[in-house]
């Protein structure tokens, strides 16, 4: 069933930058630029419930602040930049992968027996998507999520992900540095500047 929940940033501050105030509906794609250092990640960290901040971050009429962290990142899901692995097999974390999504990703089910010591840095990070929206969340914090991957991949990889996210309904905050891409997928582009929010135009 399509998420239906607002993703909503109240005055949300962080280190330098400050006041945030950002809506996304749901099957929004909102692309993060900025500098590096300027903040994009932990934003995202923020919105996340892993970095202390300022103001409030709400899906729906949930409050971030109303809920244990786990439980609101189960719903508000980020893939960071660099996956995070704890059991030896691909399997034990995506007991339940769907092989059409797999096959879309470029695998094969047999990648559920492969241990994670064997994958590139590239199949982490597309393994690390499909973990992701597995779970089922409301809304997605997507950190650069193509960054390892050459061209060919990279576009068969935003097809998928834009499928997903339009079909499941997602409010998706993605950090993205690449304006092609951003042109590709993005409803709205934001870019960090300073201690602020401005807003690029986009035309689609």
């Amino acid at each position: 069933m399509p998420a239906t929940d607002v993703l909503r940033l109240e005055r949300l501050a962080i280190s330098e930058l400050s006041g945030v105030e950002l809506t996304l509906a749901p099957a929004e794609i909102l692309c993060l630029s900025g500098a590096s250092g300027s903040g994009k990640s932990r934003l995202l960290r923020a919105v996340a419930d892993l970095e202390p901040h300022g103001g409030k971050a709400l899906l729906g009429d949930l409050d971030q602040a109303s809920l244990p962290a786990h439980e609101w990142r189960a719903r508000v899901m980020l893939v960071p930049a660099e996956s995070h692995w704890w059991a030896d097999s691909v399997g034990e974390h995506l007991s339940q992968a769907d092989p059409a999504d797999l096959k879309a990703l470029g695998f094969t089910p047999e990648v559920l027996d492969w241990q994670v010591a064997r994958l590139s840095s590239g199949e982490k990070q597309r393994l690390a998507l499909l973990r992701a929206i597995s779970r089922e969340p409301s809304a997605l914090l997507l950190d650069e999520p193509t960054a390892n991957l050459d061209d060919a991949t990279t576009r068969r990889v935003e097809t998928w992900l834009v499928e997903r996210i339009r079909e499941r309904g997602w409010p998706t905050l993605w950090v993205a540095h690449d304006a092609a891409q951003i042109a590709r997928v993005a409803n709205h582009h934001w870019r960090i500047e300073g201690a602020e929010l401005a807003e690029v135009p986009t035309w689609t």
